[in-house]
């Protein structure tokens, strides 16, 4: 048995005007956006790049090889596929942690910084690395010897699937492909939609545990039926902060049906891919499906926390209210003390007595004041909102 390669890879949302701007990093360096461009020619000479071809099939891409082996080919829609050559049976797991290490430490942090200016990416996915699953390309292997590698890796075989060009054996992280032609551009048009598949599909998945977690933090504001009046912008900030991450998530889902179709209709127009689409064709209609659920859980969040903005700012404006009317208790203070000096013969003068009289008025309007912002503070302000069954979730 022969191990002729190895395919990682990954995908996040871009467009051909994004991958013009990867070619020009990647043949110079440079970059027309404000960037600091001694960090520019530093991850560029950390790739170590030795040739740069672009083309087009279906979709534009970026085709590269390094000094060490590792190709890489970047997809205008965001898909990233690596693969190296230089794997043995016996190294095979280092070249894996290799072919990795060259994703993560490398590529992705060059890709980040081109990418670091303009609309950010909510920080709850930001720096997420899914490097899995791990595509190991075999060369005419029987069943024992793939039988033998996935005792290696995983005890539990999810499925198998074959064709006249290659067999596929899976389990969760690795896909061991026995290629029985010498066809390697159908079985990596195979890796390339599998990988777009799997990405996409983690991608929604992220997006529905981020739901999750953002309407339980948004609770956790509102789990008391009262709140004092010095927490109440605290938590106006912290609504304030998930609504930025909603909206950025929220316009990232709104792009993916664009990506799904596209891929479904280059997918089924490729004769190479003929006859695994029985197995995998089924998987765009799936994921596009799961898109429409997301944008209807999504605008769902989107509505309680704009139900918690609203909620929130009401409560700010009662604090306001009772500030200004505590200002107004102590301004009466002052006039009263006005008062007496203007109906009173005994006003103080400008004397030790005088200054005495002063002071004490400051200090009582002082104290005054502190006792009412005090008590504003520690006012509770009651939560008046709907409560959901989530159990019909």
């Amino acid at each position: 048995m022969r191990i002729e390669k190895v395919y990682i890879g990954g995908w996040f949302q871009r467009t051909t005007l994004q991958l013009s701007e990867i070619y020009d990093f990647l043949r110079e360096g440079k970059s027309e956006l404000s960037l600091d461009k001694k960090k520019l020619t530093k991850l560029h000479d950390d790739l170590e790049l030795s040739a740069i071809d672009y083309g087009i099939d279906g979709l534009e891409f970026i085709k590269v090889a390094t000094r060490t082996g590792v190709n890489i080919k970047i997809f205008e829609d965001g898909l990233i596929v690596l693969n190296d050559s230089n794997v043995t049976e016996f190294s095979l797991f280092n070249d894996i942690d290799s072919l990795a290490n060259y994703y993560e430490n490398k590529l992705s942090p060059a890709l980040s910084y081109i990418f670091s200016l303009g609309a950010p990416v909510p920080k709850e996915l930001a720096n997420i690395e899914t490097v899995f699953p791990y595509f190991i390309v075999l060369d005419k292997a029987t069943k024992n010897d793939i039988a033998t590698l996935l005792a290696k890796t995983e005890k539990e075989k999810y499925f198998e699937f074959s064709n006249k060009d290659y067999d596929v054996v899976r389990g969760n992280k690795y896909y061991f492909i026995n290629n029985k032609t010498k066809a390697m551009d159908q079985v990596e048009r195979y890796i390339e939609e599998q990988i777009f598949i799997r990405e996409f599909k983690g991608q929604l998945h992220r997006y529905l545990n981020l739901h999750r977690i953002i309407w339980e933090k948004i609770d956790a504001v509102k789990e008391n039926a009262k709140v004092k009046g010095k927490d109440i912008v605290a938590f106006t900030s912290k609504i304030d902060g998930y609504k930025k991450t909603v909206t950025l998530i929220d316009s990232r889902i709104n792009q993916m049906n664009t990506y799904i179709k596209t891929r479904e209709k280059i997918a089924k127009s490729d004769n190479s891919l003929t006859e695994s689409l029985d197995l995998i064709g089924y998987r765009y209609e799936t994921l596009t499906n799961t898109v429409s659920y997301m944008q209807q859980i999504w605008s769902m969040t989107k509505n309680y926390l704009s139900q918690a903005e609203k909620l929130f700012s009401g409560l700010e404006s009662q604090v306001t209210e009772k500030s200004i009317g505590n200002l107004t208790i102590v301004s009466a203070m002052g006039v009263g003390a006005s008062l007496i000096d203007l109906f009173t013969e005994s006003a103080p003068s400008f004397s030790a007595f005088g200054i005495l009289y002063f002071f004490i008025l400051a200090f009582v309007g002082l104290t005054v004041n502190k006792i009412m912002v005090k008590i504003s503070e520690n006012r509770k302000f009651e939560i008046q909102d709907i409560e959901y069954d989530k159990n019909i979730k």
